[in-house]
C-alpha cells in the first residue's frame, strides 16, 4: 500500500511541474522585449538651396582635432574651418562597422540556467547599398588615412623626384598625397560653352596661365573623365580675361554683361546636371588669373562662398580663404614657352645685393620708388631700365629680387625671380604665396611688410653669406614647381594646381543625405 501511495503522489507531483516547466522554457527562450539605443549621430541636410529630390550633405573633414598633415598650420592645407555648412556624417566604413556591431546595440537580461549563460540569437544583419558617391567618398577617406601616416613616416621612393628638404612644410606628407593624386584623382570638365570664353583662355600674356590650364587639362587622359559619376571635382571652363576681352565693354566700368554670362553659365550647369545642386558648388572649380578673378566668382552666391576659386590674386583681405581657395602664379609668358627663361649663376657670381624694374602700379611701388630709387648702388631700383639694359640679365645678376605687388596682391616677377634663380623678396600685404599648403616659402624667399620697406637693405644685409646660399639653392630646387611645360610634367606649375585642388577636396565630404 505504501509503495503505491508514494507512486501516486510523484504521478500528481509531475503532472504538476510539467506545466511550469514548459512555461519557463518558453520564458526563457521569447525573452523580454528588446530595446534598440537611439544613436547619438545625426545629420543635417542642406534642403532650402537644393532643386533636386536627393539631397545632400556638405561636411568638413574632421582631422583628429587638428592634426598636422601637409603643414605647420592646417588639416589637409594652410586653412582654418571651410565656410560653408558642417554637419558630422557617417562615412561607409562607419556604416559598415555599424552594421557588424548591430547586435551591441540590443539590450538583453543575462539569462542563466545552471552554471550556463543563455546567448540569444544572432540580429539579422541589415544590407546597404553603396552609391558610386559612397564608394568615391570612400577612397578619398583611405587617401587622408595614407597622408596622415606618411607624415611621421619613411618617405617614398619615386623615379623621376622624391620631394626633400625645407622647402616643404612636410616633404614626406605631400609625396605621399601627390602619389595619391596620381592613383585617384579625377576631373569632370563640363562641355558646355563656346570659344572664345569658354574652353579658352591666352597663353602668350600675363594671364598665360588661364589658357595653359584650359587646354592641358581638356587634353589630359590621366586625371580628365568623361563620366561625371566618378568625378572628384567639375572644372568650370571660362576664361576671366577673355570674359574681360569679349564680353565686358571697354571702359564702360559696368561689371554686368560679365556677371549675367557666368550666371547664366551656372544656370545651365544646374539645370543639366544634379552634380553643382547636389553640393551646391562646393566641389566645383574655375581658374582666374586675371585681377577680376576674385569679382568673376561674386557672380554667383555659392560661387564664392562654397567652390574652390584657384586665383593668382590671394588676397586675405578681398575674401580670399585659405581653406577652400588656391592660391597659384602668374606666369608672364610673352612667347609661349619658358625658353631662354630659365638659368642662372651661382650665388657666388651675384654682384648686385637687390633689383627691380616697374612702372608705378597701385600703392606700394610708390613707396619703393621713393626710397630706394637712385639712392643705392647696391640696390638698383628704377622706373624704366636704361637703354641697352637687358631685363632678365639683371635678374641673373642680383642675390635679391624685389616683387612688389601692384594694385593687386599677384605679380609675375615671383616667378621670374625663381626661374633666374634670384632669391624673391616678396612686398606685400594680404598675399597667400602659390602652393603654400605644401611650400614652406620662408626656407627660400624673403618676406618684407610695406611698412619695412626703408629699413630694406638693413634686412637683406642681415642674411649671411651662408644663409643665403642655403635659400639660393633651394630656389633651385623649387623651380620644378613653377616651370610650365606641354605636355605637363610631373610636379610641374599644372600638377601642383590640380594638387592643391586635390587638397582643398579632400577637406570636405560630400555625402548622401539617407
Amino acid at each position: 500500500m505504501g509503495g503505491s501511495t508514494d507512486s501516486s503522489s510523484s504521478i500528481k507531483l509531475l503532472l504538476f511541474m510539467l506545466p511550469l516547466a514548459l512555461l519557463a522554457g518558453l520564458v526563457s527562450i521569447m525573452g523580454p522585449n528588446p530595446l534598440l539605443l537611439p544613436s547619438s549621430s545625426t545629420t543635417i541636410p542642406i534642403p532650402s538651396q537644393l532643386t533636386h529630390t536627393e539631397a545632400l550633405v556638405v561636411v568638413a573633414v574632421d582631422n583628429h582635432a587638428g592634426e598636422k598633415l601637409i603643414s605647420d598650420d592646417s588639416h589637409f592645407n594652410n586653412s582654418s574651418t571651410p565656410s560653408f555648412s558642417v554637419h558630422p556624417v557617417q562615412t561607409p566604413q562607419q556604416l559598415n562597422k555599424d552594421e557588424q556591431n548591430a547586435s551591441l546595440l540590443w539590450v538583453s537580461p543575462n539569462v542563466t540556467e545552471g552554471n550556463e549563460s543563455y546567448v540569444p540569437p544572432e540580429r539579422p544583419k541589415l544590407q546597404r547599398k553603396f552609391s558610386i558617391l559612397d564608394r568615391t567618398e570612400a577612397g578619398l577617406m583611405q587617401a587622408r588615412a595614407a597622408i596622415k601616416e606618411a607624415r611621421n613616416g619613411n618617405g617614398t621612393q619615386d623615379i623621376d623626384y622624391v620631394p626633400v628638404g625645407p622647402m616643404y612644410n612636410n616633404a614626406n606628407a605631400f609625396h605621399r598625397s601627390y602619389l595619391e593624386m596620381e592613383k585617384k584623382f579625377k576631373v569632370f570638365v563640363y562641355e558646355e560653352g563656346e570659344p572664345p570664353v569658354f574652353h579658352n583662355g591666352p597663353c602668350k600674356s600675363i594671364y598665360s596661365m588661364e589658357g595653359n590650364f584650359i587646354h592641358a587639362i581638356e587634353m589630359n587622359e590621366q586625371y580628365r573623365t568623361r563620366d561625371p559619376e566618378k568625378a572628384h571635382v567639375f572644372f568650370l571652363p571660362f576664361s576671366v580675361a577673355m570674359l574681360v576681352q569679349f564680353v565686358y565693354v571697354r571702359d564702360s566700368h559696368d561689371f554686368g554683361p560679365i556677371k549675367k554670362t557666368v550666371t547664366d553659365y551656372i544656370n545651365i550647369i544646374g539645370g543639366r546636371y544634379p552634380y553643382w545642386n547636389r553640393s551646391l558648388g562646393a566641389d566645383h572649380f574655375y581658374l582666374a588669373c586675371h585681377d577680376w578673378g576674385p569679382e568673376t566668382s561674386r557672380s554667383v552666391p555659392n560661387l564664392n562662398k562654397n567652390s574652390i576659386r584657384v586665383l593668382c590674386n590671394a588676397n586675405t583681405s578681398e575674401g580670399f580663404k585659405p581653406s577652400k581657395d588656391v592660391s597659384f602664379p602668374e606666369i608672364n609668358l610673352q612667347s609661349g614657352s619658358i625658353n631662354g627663361l630659365i638659368g642662372g649663376p651661382s650665388a657666388s657670381r651675384r654682384s648686385l645685393l637687390a633689383f627691380f624694374a616697374g612702372g608705378l602700379h597701385g600703392p606700394i611701388r610708390p613707396v619703393l620708388l621713393e626710397h630706394w630709387e637712385n639712392k643705392d648702388e647696391d640696390i638698383q631700383v628704377h622706373k624704366y631700365l636704361p637703354k641697352g639694359v637687358s631685363y632678365y640679365e639683371m635678374l641673373r645678376k642680383s642675390k635679391f629680387c624685389l616683387c612688389p605687388s601692384g594694385y593687386e596682391v599677384a605679380s609675375p616677377r615671383v616667378v621670374e625671380a625663381i626661374y633666374t634663380g634670384c632669391v624673391p623678396v616678396l612686398i606685400s600685404d594680404h598675399y597667400v604665396p602659390p602652393f603654400n599648403d605644401v611650400l614652406n616659402w620662408k626656407s627660400f624667399s624673403v618676406e618684407v611688410s610695406v611698412k619695412e620697406i626703408p629699413r630694406l637693405k638693413e634686412i637683406l644685409l642681415s642674411i649671411s653669406p651662408r644663409q643665403y646660399i642655403r635659400m639660393q639653392r633651394r630656389v633651385g630646387q623649387v623651380r620644378r614647381h613653377f616651370e610650365v611645360h606641354s605636355p605637363p610634367k610631373r610636379y610641374d606649375v599644372f600638377h601642383m594646381i590640380l594638387h592643391s585642388v586635390w587638397l582643398r577636396r579632400l577637406n570636405f565630404r560630400v555625402h548622401h543625405h539617407q
